[in-house]
């Protein structure tokens, strides 16, 4: 079997949760000790700033690494920011919120899915929202799609995107309704592309250079699937377990079960634009 790049030695020391990586000036990486299918080497933690301190996703709540985030900033998180809430991204925000007096900031709505409920923000976040200090601006850009209330954040000195689950290195983002949505995350993408970015910063993984054309090389690849859905259909697969093992001959049974997320938020975008007719994930499904 074929080790899984977050399985790699070399991923597995640049992603150490001990270390505190300097990434940019302005930006530093501490990775939470969650490495797995899911989570690629770990949910990284993003400390941006000096003198003043903005953490952007405290991770899971693990209490080794938010006192690791607490020691690295060495007194000076002002503000606790998190992109979303999924358990990997958002339980140590109330631990590092506890620990250091600083408020959360997030955008918080009732979700449905794997979302963490008894998160609240102190600081409700909205599209164009800023964070700023001395040295930095963080814009807060709502880009729902991977979950209903995720937020990217805009490092505009550097023009570097915090990410959080929009864009993952090596791998492809989980798009599962009720809480995802594939018609929201495909134009939340595209806005993405005209920021002039010049790096992202995702919660899983290394920094990503050229991001426009990553971005669009995600938008080509999900349509790509898209059309592979219409196929099945044309087929006659009526029923979304049948779709997965037609479409995704070349990923491990293991991951259907988050394949046929996709699938149903393929299914439910060519429902809204009238080229596919069903309602649930149990189906049928058919063409017009």
């Amino acid at each position: 079997m074929t080790q899984p790049p977050w399985m790699h030695p070399d991923v597995r020391r640049a992603f150490n949760p001990e270390r505190v990586v300097q990434v940019t000036p302005l930006l530093r990486r501490i990775t939470a000790p969650n490495p797995g299918m899911m989570t690629g080497p770990g949910t990284n933690t993003w400390l941006v700033g000096g003198d003043a301190v903005a953490v952007v996703d405290p991770g899971p709540d693990e209490p080794a690494h938010i006192e690791r985030i607490a020691e690295a900033a060495e007194g000076r998180i002002r503000w606790i920011l998190v992109t979303h809430t999924h358990p990997d991204h958002s339980p140590g925000s109330r631990r590092l919120a506890e620990l250091t007096g600083a408020p959360i900031l997030g955008h918080w709505i009732r979700l449905q899915g794997i979302s963490d409920t008894t998160f609240r923000p102190e600081v409700p976040m909205a599209d164009g929202d800023r964070v700023c200090a001395g040295g930095f601006t963080l814009r807060a850009l709502h880009t729902p799609g991977h979950a209903a209330n995720h937020l990217c954040f805009l490092l505009e000195e550097e023009r570097i995107l915090i990410a959080g689950d929009q864009v993952m290195d090596r791998s492809t983002v989980v798009i599962s309704p009720p809480d995802g949505d594939m018609l929201a995350y495909l134009e939340s993408l595209q806005r993405l592309k005209t920021l002039g970015l010049e790096a992202i910063a995702p919660a899983h993984g290394r920094l990503l250079k050229e991001p426009d054309k990553l971005l669009q090389n995600i938008i080509d690849h999900r349509l790509e699937r898209e059309a592979m859905v219409v196929e099945a259909l044309e087929a006659g697969d009526q029923y979304i377990p049948d779709m997965v093992r037609r479409i995704y001959v070349d990923v491990p049974e293991a991951l259907h079960r988050v394949a046929a997320g996709s699938v149903f938020a393929h299914l439910l975008k060519l429902r809204d634009e009238g080229r596919a007719v069903g309602d649930t994930r149990e189906g049928p499904w058919a063409l017009p």
